[in-house]
C-alpha cells in the first residue's frame, strides 16, 4: 500500500513539474518574440494581432497552471484526503440496494466537481476570453446548457452506468470485456446520435444556403468522391468569435459543418482549401484508424480494471477503505491520467502525423497557397501564437505549429 502510494504522488509530482516547465519554456518562447512578427508572416499578420496573440497565449497558460495546481489538490483531498470515503459514507447511509448506491456515488461525484470546477471555468469565459473578444456567451445561456448536460447525463449516462456496474456485479471474471463491448456499442451510437439529436440542442445548425460557395463545395465534394448528408453553418458566433469547420458522424449520418464566424473569415477557395483538408483526414482513413486506436486503448483500460478490481492495494493506496465496484470506476478514472501522463507527447506526434497528410492531400485538390492564406487568417482571428516553443509543441499540440505547418504546405510534394 505504502508503495503504490508513494508511486503515485512521485508520478503526480513530476507530471506536475514537466506541465510547469513546459509551460515557462512556452511562456519565455512567446515573450521573447512578442516584439515582432515573423518574417514570413509579417506580409499577413500586424504587430497588434501579434502582441494580442502573444497576451492572450500568456494568459491562457498562467490560468492553466493555476487550474492544474487546483485540480491536483482536489485529486489528493478526493483520495488520500479521504473525499472519496465521506461521500461514500454518506450514501451508503441511504441504505439503498449497491448498484443504486454507485449510480447515484458516480452522479453525485460529477455534480459537486462540475461545481468546484465551476469558478475557473467562469473566468476563463467571462474573463480571459472577454477581454480579448472571443467570450459571446452569457450567463443565462451558460446556465441553460448546463441544465442540457446535467439532463443528457441523468438520461444517458446514468443507465450506461447502471449496465456497467451491473457486468461488474453480474457477468463473473470476465465483466471487463463485456463492459468494454457496450462501451463500445455506446461510443459507435453517440458517433450517430451526437450530429442529429444532441448537437442540436446546444447550437443551430442550419443547411447551407445555395449559392456561389454551396456550388463550389459540392462541386469538391463530386471530385473527391465523399458524399455527405448534408452542408450545415452552425450558429458558433452564438458563445465564442472564435471560428472552425469538421466532420461529424459516420455512415449514412456523416455531416460538414462550419461555424458561421468561419464562412465570414474566408473566401470561397480559402474555404475549400479548409474543406479539402477535413476530406484528407477522410481519405487518410484517419477517422477509422483513430476509432480503432480507442478502441484498442479502452479494451487495454478494461481489461486493466479487471486486474485491479482484485488488487486491495490498489484501493488502499489511494484512501480508500471500502473497495467496491463503483469506486473501482472512480478511481481509475481519477488517477489514469497521472499514471498515462507519458503517453501525451506520443498521441500528439500520431495527431500532427494526420495533420500532414490530411494538408498533403488539400494540396492535390486545391491550392497549396489557399490553404496558406486560410490558416493564417484563422490564427489571426483565433489569436494562436506564432512563435510556440518547439518542446511545448511537441508534447501538448495537436496539430503542427504555425511555422512547421506552412513551411510544410510551401514545399513541393
Amino acid at each position: 500500500m505504502l508503495f503504490f502510494t508513494s508511486v503515485f504522488l512521485l508520478l503526480l509530482l513530476f507530471s506536475t513539474a514537466i506541465d510547469f516547465y513546459l509551460d515557462q519554456r512556452q511562456m519565455r518562447a512567446v515573450l521573447t518574440h512578442r516584439g515582432s512578427v515573423p518574417e514570413r508572416f509579417a506580409a499577413q499578420v500586424s504587430l497588434a494581432s501579434h502582441q494580442k496573440a502573444a497576451d492572450y497565449t500568456l494568459a491562457k497558460i498562467k490560468l492553466g497552471i493555476w487550474s492544474g495546481l487546483y485540480g491536483l489538490s482536489l485529486l489528493l483531498a478526493w483520495t488520500l484526503g479521504g473525499g472519496l470515503d465521506a461521500l461514500d459514507t454518506w450514501l451508503s447511509s441511504w441504505q439503498l440496494s449497491g448498484l443504486n448506491t454507485g449510480v447515484l456515488f458516480l452522479l453525485v461525484f460529477a455534480v459537486i466537481s462540475s461545481l468546484l470546477e465551476l469558478p475557473f471555468s467562469l473566468y476563463s469565459t467571462f474573463s480571459v476570453e472577454q477581454r480579448f473578444g472571443f467570450n459571446k456567451m452569457t450567463m443565462g445561456l451558460l446556465l441553460s446548457d448546463m441544465l442540457k448536460q446535467g439532463a443528457l447525463m441523468l438520461v444517458i449516462g446514468a443507465p450506461l452506468i447502471w449496465v456497467v456496474l451491473w457486468l461488474m456485479g453480474s457477468a463473473g471474471g470476465v465483466w471487463w470485456l463485456w463492459a468494454w463491448l457496450v462501451w463500445t456499442g455506446f461510443s459507435i451510437l453517440m458517433m450517430w446520435a451526437y450530429p442529429t439529436f444532441i448537437a442540436p440542442m446546444f447550437n443551430k445548425f442550419e443547411p447551407m444556403p445555395d449559392g456561389e460557395l454551396k456550388t463550389a463545395i459540392e462541386g469538391l465534394l463530386q471530385r473527391c468522391g465523399f458524399e455527405s448528408n448534408g452542408l450545415f453553418v452552425m450558429d458558433g458566433s452564438k458563445r465564442s468569435s472564435h471560428g472552425n469547420a469538421y466532420f461529424t458522424g459516420f455512415g449514412q449520418s456523416k455531416r460538414i459543418v462550419f461555424f458561421d464566424t468561419l464562412l465570414k473569415q474566408l473566401t470561397t477557395d480559402e474555404t475549400l482549401a479548409v474543406l479539402a483538408h477535413e476530406l484528407g483526414h477522410f481519405r487518410r482513413n484517419h477517422v477509422k484508424k483513430r476509432m480503432l486506436l480507442m478502441f484498442s486503448m479502452s479494451l487495454a483500460g478494461f481489461a486493466l480494471l479487471g486486474w485491479l478490481s482484485q488488487q486491495m492495494w490498489f484501493y488502499a493506496g489511494l484512501g480508500v477503505t471500502v473497495p467496491s465496484n463503483y469506486m473501482l470506476l472512480m478511481l481509475f478514472m481519477l488517477v489514469m491520467p497521472v499514471f498515462t501522463f507519458a503517453l501525451s507527447p506520443l498521441m500528439s506526434m500520431y495527431s500532427r502525423k494526420h495533420e500532414f497528410e490530411a494538408d498533403d492531400y488539400a494540396k492535390e485538390h486545391a491550392q497549396a497557397e489557399d490553404l496558406i492564406s486560410a490558416l493564417v487568417k484563422m490564427y489571426d482571428d483565433n489569436a494562436a501564437t506564432l512563435t510556440p516553443d518547439d518542446w511545448y509543441s511537441a508534447w501538448h499540440d495537436s496539430h503542427p505549429p504555425a511555422p512547421v505547418r506552412v513551411a510544410h504546405l510551401e514545399t513541393k510534394s
